[in-house]
């Protein structure tokens, strides 16, 4: 009886060891089916250049995907590159994700240009739209010319990179180096024969059906993309990235700095006005926030700065305009040679320096052309606003007397004898004394 009672007692730990066993796996199948089916794809547009604030704001939504335990991140890419540093730092989120990032060179007509290309290549999936284009990742200095050992050390280095990116993700290596050394750009089609991307999608709805049941390697283990049903959101930049953004734009940044010149100019020449100075360093502050990010000549900020400095001195020297001229010259030649890039995403654009160029001259010119005026104009007030007055002699005047001049009562005297009533005009003023004249 006693073993009959003790190998039933066995049994039912046994059954409660195999159903807490069974509980626990049960938990672990639905966390891990939660974790394949659950969150939603983050679409994370990237247009335009690769700059500091594309890489926050792509970090930013990378760190809210893993935090969600978002399905995907998909970058919608359309860019002509940008900055070596900034390409890096959004290679290395990407690599460090763990939520799969596809990036996706898109609409039709978009490309993945220098900087593009190599963040393309860094992705868990590369896709392209019909009639786009990668590559062209030739290493490029802006801002200086180097020499043939740097210009060399650079180019290494850069093909070493993509080298290495390209190899990880399984791509076509060769490829990527030739888009370094050669700067070769490929479009869609050949991108997907030469293995530089995976696949080729026309619309964001077809990429995500392609994606479907797609395995994606992840550190802690393959990962398998379900993604039909999934909500889609697109994010959208903060405010704050918005403005930093546009800022970085090189022909804002060059509006700003002109508006900070002017600005700050026209209050040293005219103390307390206040207005033009408040708003002259503020918009001084921002171009040179965004000067960072910008290949700057600051021979170019020096040409703009003597122009500016040539238009106010017009108005103190009488030059015959010649000041002015040479100022409407320093600034086409500053603005021409203020950003340096082979990039024309780099550059201002002609039709902002010519719009700006004839603004500040015909403004500098309007300014000198009311002061010559106002410098010309007879005074009112005082000693001399006096000369060329008329009025009448209150007495005789011979050689002194009193006259009522401008509804005043002055001492006067004149070279001529003048009788009491006479109408006289004021040539001289000596103290509080007048010259007067018979008024003929």
């Amino acid at each position: 009886m006693r073993a009959l009672v003790s190998t039933l007692a066995g049994s039912r730990r046994g059954i409660r060891i195999c159903a807490l066993i069974a509980w626990c796996l049960m938990i672990c199948t639905g966390a891990a089916l939660l974790a394949s089916t659950g969150g939603e794809v983050r679409v994370v547009g990237l247009r335009g250049a690769v700059n500091p604030v594309t890489v926050s704001f792509l970090k930013r939504n990378l760190d809210e995907a893993a935090r969600k335990g978002d399905r995907l991140v998909l970058v919608e890419m359309d860019t002509p590159g940008g900055l070596d540093t900034a390409m890096r730092e959004i290679v290395k989120d990407i690599l460090a994700s763990p939520v799969p990032v596809a990036v996706y060179v898109a609409p039709s007509g978009a490309r993945a240009a220098s900087a593009g290309a190599v963040i393309t290549l860094a992705a868990d999936i590369a896709a392209m739209a019909p009639g786009t284009n990668i590559g062209a990742a030739h290493p490029v200095a802006i801002g200086e010319k180097q020499d043939k050992v740097m210009e060399e050390k650079v180019l290494n280095d850069a093909e070493a990179y993509v080298d290495g990116i390209a190899s990880r993700r399984g791509r076509n290596a060769e490829v990527a180096r030739r888009m370094v050394r050669e700067s070769l750009s490929l479009p869609s089609e050949k991108a997907l024969e030469e293995k530089v991307v995976d696949l080729i999608a026309a619309d964001r709805g077809a990429l995500l059906a392609q994606l479907e049941g797609r395995t994606v390697p992840r550190p802690g283990g393959d990962r398998v993309l379900r993604l039909a049903g999934a909500p889609v959101r697109e994010a959208e930049m903060t405010t704050r990235e918005r403005i930093l953004d546009a800022i970085g734009n090189p022909n804002v940044a060059y509006v700003l700095m002109m508006l900070g010149f002017l600005g700050l100019f026209f209050e040293l020449s005219n103390p307390g006005v206040i207005l033009p100075g408040v708003i002259g360093g503020i918009a001084l502050i921002l171009a040179f926030f965004a000067f960072q990010t910008l290949p700057v000549n600051y021979a170019g900020v020096l040409l703009i700065l003597l122009a500016l400095i040539l238009f106010i001195a017009e108005i103190k020297v009488v030059s015959g305009g010649m000041l002015t001229v040479g100022g409407v010259i320093a600034m086409v030649l500053g603005s021409i040679l203020l950003f340096e890039s082979p990039e024309p995403y780099l550059r201002v654009s002609w039709q902002v320096i010519a719009v700006t160029v004839a603004a500040v001259s015909a403004f500098s010119i309007f300014a000198v052309t009311m002061a010559v005026r106002a410098h010309r104009r007879k005074p009112t007030t005082g000693g001399e606003g006096l000369v060329g007055e008329t009025g009448r002699a209150l007495s005789d005047v011979n050689p002194e007397g009193r006259v009522f001049i401008h509804g005043e009562y002055w001492d006067a005297w004149s070279d001529e004898p003048l009788a009491e009533g006479d109408r006289v005009t004021v040539i001289a003023v000596d103290g509080m004394r007048v010259k007067v004249k018979k008024l003929s």
